[in-house]
């Protein structure tokens, strides 16, 4: 969650919660059919312990899996999805911009800021998101770090030239734009894919897929150090409810989400209730079926 929640209509906000809850949902019925662990993540495990659904000012659904229960789902998983649903990553999406995989509603649209310039234009979407295993030294763990953090940016960067910024000055915004820019057409000149950075990113975060490590960490985040767990402490995942529908979070989640958050039952100040900030929200063919969908999305405080 990045920016100050729009003051735009709780309708709409209403109608995102719906439609990815739906995603959301069929994500839950996948996994359970195919025996695949996964528990939702971040914001949204917040929302399931403290809101029972959706953080109210949240816009978007994070999900995690292991490494090998992540490559499953991605094999598996489209043969069982409700034809209206779909998989994107850079595996099927030329211009996809993200390091991990969105499952998307195609139709409809979910455009943030950071995104408005991005050649891949967004669905309603849930974030399916790898944790991979990291070794005991530190030195290498930030070796990882680094390398897949250069990779993820380089990705990004391909999609657009221009990333969303927050807070910083107008000379430093003018500096960065310049340089992204310059490195966005650089890798078009050179007729560098997304696909092919997802494979530099790949071969940093998997190097230790095959040894038996104690720990995994989340390397789709700027810092991953912050975002380290155990298997012990993923699974078994529990159900708890989450608007209309079940959902599984994290089995030790009070001690995942402290170390993350902080006292996370406690609700941030209005200034803190960030969002992603939409530019674009289009609810497509769905519209209709929002404005009965019983329940999702409405608004808790």
């Amino acid at each position: 969650m990045t920016n100050p929640a729009p003051s735009a209509a709780q309708g709409d906000l209403r109608g995102v919660h719906a439609l990815i809850t739906r995603i959301l949902g069929e994500l839950d019925r996948v996994c359970r059919e195919l025996d695949i662990p996964y528990a939702v993540y971040g914001g949204t495990a917040i929302g399931a312990v403290r809101h029972q659904g959706f953080i109210p000012w949240d816009d978007d659904a994070d999900v995690l899996m292991t490494r090998s229960d992540y490559e499953r789902f991605l094999a598996q998983a489209p043969a069982r999805l409700a034809p209206e649903f779909r998989l994107d990553s850079t595996r099927t999406v030329p211009d996809f911009p993200f390091m991990f995989t969105k499952m998307v509603l195609p139709g409809t649209l979910m455009v943030p800021q950071f995104a408005k310039d991005s050649r891949y234009r967004m669905p309603m979407f849930v974030d399916i998101l790898p944790v991979d295993n990291i070794p005991d030294d530190p030195a290498a763990f930030r070796a990882m770090s680094r390398r897949s953090w250069l990779w993820g940016r380089l990705l990004f960067l391909c999609g657009t030239p221009r990333p969303y910024l927050i807070g910083a000055s107008r000379p430093a915004r003018a500096a960065i734009y310049t340089a992204t820019t310059l490195a966005h057409w650089g890798m078009r000149a050179l007729r560098i894919t997304p696909r092919a950075l997802q494979r530099r990113w790949d071969a940093a975060v998997r190097r230790y897929e095959h040894t038996p490590t104690a720990r995994m960490a989340d390397f789709t985040m700027r810092d991953p150090e912050n975002w380290v767990v155990t298997r012990e402490e993923l699974y078994p995942a529990l159900d708890m409810p989450f608007e209309n529908i079940t959902v599984k979070v994290p089995r030790a989640y009070d001690a995942l989400l402290r170390r993350g958050y902080g006292d996370y039952m406690e609700l941030p100040p209005e200034e803190q209730q960030r969002n992603h900030e939409p530019f674009l929200i289009d609810l497509g063919p769905y519209a209709h079926w929002v404005d009965e969908a019983p329940g999702a999305g409405e608004a808790r405080g």
